[in-house]
C-alpha cells in the first residue's frame, strides 16, 4: 500500500499539476510528491507560558518527518489560556475552543487530504482538541504534549500558578501582606510549560500516554529540557511508522484504551476535567462512555501519587519518580490495565510496560507503593440526587470532611460569588452555589478556580461547600461540585434553589440533594422562566445554540440532523 494513501488525490496525475506547481511554491521537490505528506498542527502562541515553547517543538516534529521519509506541512491552532482568562468573562471562550482546535485540525487535515497529522499542544483545551479531531478524521496520529512547566520557588517551597490565585484569598483574609503577595506572583511561573500540578493539562497528556497516543514518558517531561524535543522528534518517526503499517486511532482509542486512561486518572489524582474531556473523546470515536462507568473504575482504583493541587509534588517531581509508565505498570500488575490495548507504536501495553519495575523506588515518595496509596479509592466521585438527576462531578480527596449539610448561599454568576468570598461574607457551613455558568447558560461552562483558590486561602477550605453547573480548574480542591446538569439554562434544579435552602452534599454516599419537597420543587418550578440567550450572535451564540449537557461532554455536533 502506498504511503501517500489520501494524499495522491491531490499529487498525482497531469489534472494535478496545478496543485503541484502550489507545493513546489512551499518545499515539494519532484520525488516528494510520492511521499506521505504529514500535518504538523501547531499550538505555538505567546498567549500563555503553556504554549510559547511549543513553535521549536514543531521544527523537530519537521526535522523527524523529513528524516522518516515524509513531507512535512506545518499549520497553527488557537488557544486560550485558562490562567490569564479566569475569572473574566473571557473564560467563557476556553471550554469553547476545545470545538474550534478540533474544527480546525479537522478542517485542515481533511482539507489538504494529509495523509497523517502530528498535534503539539500545550494548554488544557489543547489535548482534548486535537483528539476529538483525531478520532473524528481516524487518519495515523500522534499527540504530543508541549511539556510542563518547572516549579516556582518561595521561601523554600514549591510554587505553581495556583499559588497566586490562592494568595489572593490569604491576602483578603489578612494572613499575607501585598509584599508576599507580589513575590509570589512574580515567581509562580518561572518559563515556558503548562501548569505544574497536577491539574488538566497534565492529567490529559498522561492520559493520552495512557492511551497511547503519545510515546512512553512525554506526558511528564519538562517544556524547557532538552528530553521534550527529542521526543517530539522521536514521536514524528513513530507516527510516519503508523502511517506505513496504517495504525489509526479508532485502533488505539477504543473501549479499553479509555479504561486504562481513566485509571491512570485516577491513579495520579487528576481533573474533574477529564471527565467532561473523554465523554466528548469517546463520542468522537464511536465509543460508548457514560458518567457512571467513570464511577465504576473509582471504586477500584486507588490513588497512588502525592500531587498537587491537593498533594506535595508537581509533574516534574512525578517524571522523576518513574512518570506514567511507573504508574501504569503497578496498575497493569494488579489487573487494573487492560494489557492489550494498542498504542500508536504498534506495541501493546503490556509490551511497552515490560521492563518497568512492578513497585516504585524506595528513594522517593512521589508515587506511594501499592500497600500505602493516599487513598484506597479514586477521587472523582459522580454524584446524583434530586440536584443532579443526570450527574455532577466532585473531586474528593484532601477533604477532610466529606459530608455536609449547610445553608444555600445562590449566586448568578462566578464574579458575584467571588465579591462576597473576599468580602468575607462567607462562613462555616455554607453551601455555595453558582449557577447560569452551564454550557448553555454561560455560556463556555466557566472555570470556578478564583473563587475555590479564594476559599482556600481564606481557610473555608474544609467548611464551605461549592456547587456549580460549571466547572472547576484542574488546580482546585475542598468540597467542591461540578458539571451539576441539567444545568440552570435549561431549567435543571439548581435554577430553582433559593436563598437559605438546605442542601446536602454527601460524597461517601455519591448523593448531591437539594432537601426541599417535590410538591415544592414543582410549585417553584412552574414560576421559572428561562434566561434571555447572553450571547445572540457570534461563536458563543453558536456555540449555546449546538452545546449538549455536561453529561454528555458538552459536544457541539450531538444530533444534528
Amino acid at each position: 500500500m502506498s504511503d501517500n494513501l489520501r494524499s495522491q488525490v491531490v499529487t498525482q496525475g497531469v489534472q494535478r499539476s496545478p496543485n503541484r506547481a502550489m507545493l513546489r511554491a512551499v518545499g515539494f521537490k519532484d520525488e516528494d510528491f510520492n511521499k506521505a505528506i504529514v500535518g504538523i498542527a501547531n499550538g505555538y502562541s505567546t498567549i500563555t507560558p503553556c504554549n510559547m515553547g511549543i513553535n521549536q517543538l514543531a521544527q523537530r516534529a519537521e526535522i523527524g518527518v523529513k528524516n522518516a521519509g515524509a513531507m512535512p506541512q506545518l499549520f497553527g491552532t488557537i488557544t486560550i489560556s485558562d490562567g490569564i482568562s479566569m475569572g473574566t468573562e473571557g473564560m467563557k471562550y476556553s471550554l469553547v475552543s476545545r470545538e474550534v482546535i478540533a474544527d480546525s485540525i479537522e478542517t485542515a487535515c481533511t482539507g489538504q487530504s494529509m495523509d497523517g497529522v502530528l498535534a503539539i499542544g500545550g494548554c488544557d483545551k489543547n489535548m482534548p482538541g486535537a483528539m476529538i479531531a483525531m478520532a473524528r478524521m481516524n487518519i495515523p496520529a500522534i499527540f504530543v504534549y508541549g511539556g510542563t512547566i518547572k516549579p516556582g520557588q518561595y521561601n523554600g517551597r514549591d510554587l505553581t500558578v495556583v499559588s497566586s490565585f490562592e494568595a489572593v484569598g490569604q491576602r483578603s483574609a489578612g494572613k499575607i501582606d501585598d509584599d508576599e503577595l507580589l513575590e509570589v506572583e512574580r515567581r509562580a511561573c518561572p518559563g515556558a510549560g503548562s501548569c505544574g500540578g497536577m491539574f488538566t493539562a497534565n492529567t490529559m497528556s498522561s492520559a493520552f500516554e495512557a492511551m497511547g497516543m503519545s510515546l512512553p514518558y512525554s506526558s511528564t517531561m519538562a517544556a524547557e529540557d532538552a528530553e521534550k524535543a527529542d521526543s517530539t522528534e522521536k514521536s514524528a518517526f513513530a507516527l510516519v511508522k503508523a502511517i506505513k503499517k496504517q495504525i489509526l486511532p479508532r485502533q488505539i482509542i477504543t473501549r479499553q484504551s479509555i479504561e486504562n486512561a481513566i485509571s491512570v486518572i485516577m491513579a495520579v489524582g487528576g481533573s474533574t476535567n477529564a471527565v467532561l474531556h473523554f465523554l466528548a473523546i469517546a463520542r468522537a470515536a464511536g465509543v460508548e462512555l457514560t458518567l457512571d462507568d467513570f464511577e465504576t473504575i473509582r471504586a477500584r482504583v486507588p490513588v497512588l501519587c502525592d500531587l498537587k493541587p491537593s498533594g506535595r509534588y508537581v509533574a516534574t517531581d512525578l517524571h522523576k519518580a518513574g512518570g506514567i509508565p511507573q504508574v501504569m505498570k503497578m496498575l497493569l500488575v494488579h489487573d487494573l490495565l487492560h494489557a492489550d490495548a494498542l498504542t500508536i507504536s504498534g506495541q501493546t501495553i503490556a509490551e511497552v510496560l515490560a521492563d518497568i519495575p512492578a513497585e516504585p523506588s524506595a528513594n522517593q515518595d512521589v508515587i506511594r507503593p501499592w500497600n500505602n496509596p493516599m487513598y484506597a479509592q479514586g477521587h472523582l466521585a459522580i454524584l446524583k440526587g434530586n440536584l443532579a438527576t443526570e450527574g455532577a462531578v466532585a473531586k474528593i480527596t484532601g477533604v477532610k470532611k466529606p459530608v455536609i449539610t449547610g445553608p444555600a448561599r445562590v449566586f448568578e454568576s462566578e464574579e458575584a460569588c467571588l465579591d462576597a468570598i473576599l468580602a468575607g461574607k462567607i462562613k462555616a457551613g455554607d453551601v455555595l452555589v453558582i449557577r447560569y455558568e452551564g454550557p448553555k447558560g454561560g455560556p463556555g461552562m466557566r472555570e470556578m478556580l478564583a473563587p475555590t483558590s479564594a476559599i482556600i486561602g481564606a481557610g473555608l477550605g474544609d467548611s464551605v461547600g461549592l456547587i456549580t453547573d460549571g466547572r472547576f480548574s484542574g488546580g482546585t480542591y475542598g468540597m467542591v461540585v461540578g458539571h451539576v446538569a441539567p444545568e440552570a439554562a435549561v431549567g435543571g434544579a439548581i435554577a430553582l434553589v433559593q436563598e437559605g435552602d438546605s442542601i446536602t452534599i454527601d460524597a461517601p454516599a455519591r448523593r448531591l440533594q437539594l432537601d426541599v419537597s417535590d410538591e415544592e420543587l414543582a410549585r417553584r418550578r412552574v414560576n421559572w422562566q428561562p434566561p434571555a440567550p447572553r450571547y445572540t450572535k457570534g461563536v458563543l451564540a453558536k456555540y449555546a445554540k449546538l452545546v449538549s449537557s455536561s453529561s454528555l461532554g458538552a459536544v457541539t455536533d450531538l444530533d444534528l440532523f
